[in-house]
């Protein structure tokens, strides 16, 4: 399935969510960026998925339960990644240029034995090594009550939708204050969340 992402230019990523393993079973939710109708056509077709179900989300993309059979470079890769004090922290990104994307935590010689045992499968690049660093597991801790009012505010009232279906005159009137101070409400929160995320790095 990570073939037909590559494939077809309607499909960005599928990223690897949760996952939990049974000897030569794999059980996995995923969240793939597409249309439903041709991915679900191609899991038909795909011999080792013994089952599946798809949940559509709003947007043009899916999210997939999804068990199959380990086999190849598939179980390949899934053992190198089950090392003894190793963990991958997710999501794990199966990329439309024919990648894999992952974070791994634990022990330098750990991370070293899975690279050692898939280098036959795939190539391996180490784009960075250092301290875990995630940011904050959640940036609203660092809005004050009167940002996150006018966030809830803005979002209630349709502001962030892709046709803008408010101002930022009708974000004032919900908070009762000016629009400059509702604009400069959503300025310094937009910032915050925003500064959060890229700080925690690439998925």
């Amino acid at each position: 399935m990570h073939q037909f992402v590559v494939e077809h230019e309607a499909y960005t990523a599928s990223r690897l969510l949760y996952g939990h393993r049974y000897d030569d079973e794999h059980v996995m939710l995923f969240h793939v960026d597409g249309p439903r109708a041709p991915y679900e056509r191609a899991l038909e077709d795909a011999p080792m998925i013994l089952e599946y179900e798809l949940a559509p989300c709003r947007d043009d993309s899916l999210y997939l339960y999804v068990r199959e059979t380990l086999t190849g470079a598939d179980r390949t890769f899934a053992d190198a990644v089950e090392q003894p004090g190793l963990i991958v922290v997710p999501p794990l990104e199966h990329r439309a240029d024919g990648t894999i994307r992952l974070t791994v935590v634990g022990p330098g010689e750990a991370i070293q034995t899975v690279v050692d045992d898939v280098s036959d499968a795939m190539h391996v690049d180490i784009l960075s090594i250092g301290e875990y660093r995630a940011g904050r597991i959640d940036a609203r801790a660092d809005l004050t009550q009167r940002q996150f009012e006018a966030v809830s505010a803005a979002v209630d009232c349709g502001y962030y939708r892709a046709t803008r279906a408010a101002s930022i005159e009708d974000i004032a009137e919900r908070l009762d204050c000016s629009s400059g101070t509702a604009g400069e409400l959503l300025r310094r929160a937009e910032r915050t969340v925003m500064e959060e995320l890229v700080r925690g790095g690439p998925f």
